[in-house]
């Protein structure tokens, strides 16, 4: 039981952080205002990281590949930490590669995860309050995505995009835990 309330806790903490550098990198890509507070609280709670990562590898363009590593090590420590918390013992040398693997792939569930969740709030929003404050930050974040869907489908009354949106991330997300349970069974 012990086991099982470490697991759920380290999923939560790395999974909120991880997509807290996800979401940098993304805000770094549609070049968000520094100053929105969105913004604002992903780099205060992420520089920690991200700052000694940036002066090794700097941004270039519109890739923040500082925020992508960072993911990517979090991913990592997260699944070393699960395979300590279920294995009891630390990884053996030769799953490394797969663990550092699976951690990409990790990396990219969280990825898909907050496209779910920014797609979500964003349509729910639409039909409840589509004036809310938070509907222009939601508008430039989910912009990219559902801009190339809306203009594959047919024009009709209604926007199916960030269905179509879910869909396909859902849809990622069930090939990635497949994938990633396969390569370290964590």
């Amino acid at each position: 039981m012990l086991g099982d309330i470490l697991r759920f806790l380290l999923e939560i903490i790395f999974t909120l952080f991880g997509a807290a550098l996800i979401l940098r990198a993304w805000i770094h890509a549609v070049r968000l205002h520094p100053f929105n507070p969105l913004a604002r609280a992903v780099y205060q709670g992420t520089n920690w990281l991200v700052v000694p990562l940036r002066k090794i590898l700097p941004s270039t363009g519109k890739i923040d590949w500082a925020s992508l590593l960072a993911a990517w090590l979090t991913a990592l420590v997260y699944m070393l930490l699960m395979w300590l918390v279920t294995v009891g013992s630390l990884v053996p040398l030769a799953l490394l590669p797969a663990t550092a693997g699976a951690a990409l792939l990790m990396a990219c569930k969280w990825a898909l995860n907050l496209i779910v969740w920014m797609t979500l709030i964003q349509a729910v929003l639409s039909w409840v309050n589509p004036m809310a404050p938070l509907m222009p930050l939601l508008q430039t974040l989910t912009a990219p995505l559902l801009d190339p869907i809306r203009q594959i489908l047919p024009r009709t009354g209604i926007d199916f995009s960030p269905l179509v949106l879910l869909v396909i991330a859902q849809v990622l997300l069930m090939m990635l835990a497949r994938i990633t349970y396969s390569m370290v069974g964590v």
